[in-house]
């Protein structure tokens, strides 16, 4: 998806652009080998699918006409948090919810449709060519060389071939931060039909207790009148596999949505599920090195990998795809003056999410890592915001509004949300 996007961004602004994929891309909307997590359940939050349609005008039409599912996130959206389900109310906010599959088999059609894009798969990169002062070239397994202007490694969360690459024309490696918390899901896909989700809801998340209960769960209505169901969590807090021990594990979760669900679904096959494990997120601080070279970008989990179950990666890809845009137009040219203002702009976008993440992360005392500074009491009174948002739908829009990327984080201490924030979390309590 970074790829897609960055290409997108790349086609306004040079005369042609060239994406390589060491995958078969399939012409359907189906799995493949270089995307682990492609099957599992994904997020695309309200400022991603905005971003999105700012890169793709007519996308979201385009996703419900495949079968995607719209949905209000206040109203539609089923979530559980502490202990009870936050106060549902109509957002006017329009979320989209399809299998990463189809958004992007969607997304590649658009961009292949550009008349200066080529887009080449079972083709990998192998190395880069120029030196320290600026990349000017692409090495193609079998020996191709690929003149370039710009080279942007969208490779994913790995990284290591293009930071080593770089490393070795003698470009420094930027500063990393890992956070370690084993975090681990299964999902199962299921036959649905209307009313299936207890409540009367399109969607369920399931948000774990800290510091005791780590685990999670997501129910999303997905293209073909499906259910993609997800379970796991942190710190080896995983489901199992086989059906009976997925069924399991969602019975013994502390609402009973989802084992409700798969009780009355028929699933679409009854072999093993499929697993994805994540041990730790990664950031890279590209925009602290002093010196960059000239024609090399990274975008998406090349830069910043999040952990997944907060949904962050594509829609912060795609916010940092336009920022790419601008720093070009406002540079001219694929410079080392671009690619620091690109990185500056992009570290602006990631701040945020890595920030909630993180601090999340670090509501277990297993987590590891660099921990954010006052996280103890950012986790105390995010934890009376959750608390309250089951009663209030003030706080529960003010949040929703946060973790889909359509407010700083700063909207929470705003004097008339904290107090509601205290008022109704022990309103929640004494009805809890």
């Amino acid at each position: 998806m970074g790829g897609l996007v960055a290409a997108r961004a790349l086609s306004d602004r040079f005369e042609r652009v060239t994406v390589l994929d060491r995958d078969t891309l399939p012409d359907e909307p189906s799995n493949r080998r270089a995307v682990p997590h492609g099957g599992h359940a994904h997020a695309l939050l309200i400022r991603g699918r905005q971003a999105l349609e700012r890169l793709f005008p007519g996308l979201g039409d385009e996703l419900v006409e495949a079968g995607a599912v719209r949905f209000d996130p206040g109203q539609d959206l089923l979530f559980h948090q502490m202990g009870g389900l936050r106060a549902r109310f109509n957002s006017g906010e329009l979320g989209i919810s399809l299998s990463r599959a189809l958004l992007e088999l969607s997304v590649r059609r658009r961009v292949v449709a550009l008349p200066n894009v080529t887009l080449r798969d079972r083709t990998s990169a192998v190395g880069l060519r120029g030196s320290a002062a600026g990349i000017t070239g692409v090495e193609v397994e079998g020996g191709e060389m690929l003149d370039t202007d710009l080279v942007v490694n969208a490779t994913g969360r790995g990284g290591g071939g293009p930071d080593g690459w770089l490393e070795g024309l003698g470009c420094p490696a930027p500063e990393v931060d890992t956070v370690k918390i084993d975090v681990g899901y299964t999902t199962r896909i299921f036959h649905r039909k209307p009313g299936d989700l207890h409540e009367g809801g399109l969607l369920y998340l399931m948000s774990a207790m800290p510091p005791n209960d780590k685990r999670a769960a997501a129910a999303f209505a997905i293209e073909g009148n499906r259910w993609m169901v997800t379970l796991g969590g942190w710190h080896k807090a995983h489901a199992p596999v086989d059906p009976a021990g997925f069924e399991k594990f969602a019975a013994e979760l502390p609402a009973g949505h989802v084992a409700e669900l798969i009780g009355r679904a028929e699933p679409v096959d009854d072999g093993d599920a499929r697993k994805f494990t994540f041990p730790a997120a990664r950031r890279r601080y590209f925009e602290r090195l002093r010196e960059l070279p000239s024609g090399f970008v990274a975008l998406g989990d090349a830069i910043c990998s999040f952990n997944p179950l907060y949904g962050q990666g594509m829609t912060v890809a795609a916010l940092e795809a336009i920022q790419l845009g601008r720093s070009l137009d406002h540079c001219g040219v694929a410079s080392a003056a671009m690619a620091r203002r690109y990185y500056r702009s992009a570290g602006k976008v990631i701040d945020t999410p890595w920030q909630m993440a993180t601090g999340s992360d670090f509501a277990y005392p297993e987590t590891d890592g660099p921990a954010p500074a006052g996280g103890t009491f950012i986790n105390w009174y995010v934890k009376q915001s959750m608390l309250a948002s089951q009663t209030s739908v003030e706080v529960h829009r003010v949040m929703l509004n946060m973790q889909h990327l359509l407010a700083p984080p700063t909207d929470i201490l705003r004097p008339t949300t904290v107090i509601r924030s205290l008022l109704g979390a022990r309103r929640s309590r004494r009805t809890g």
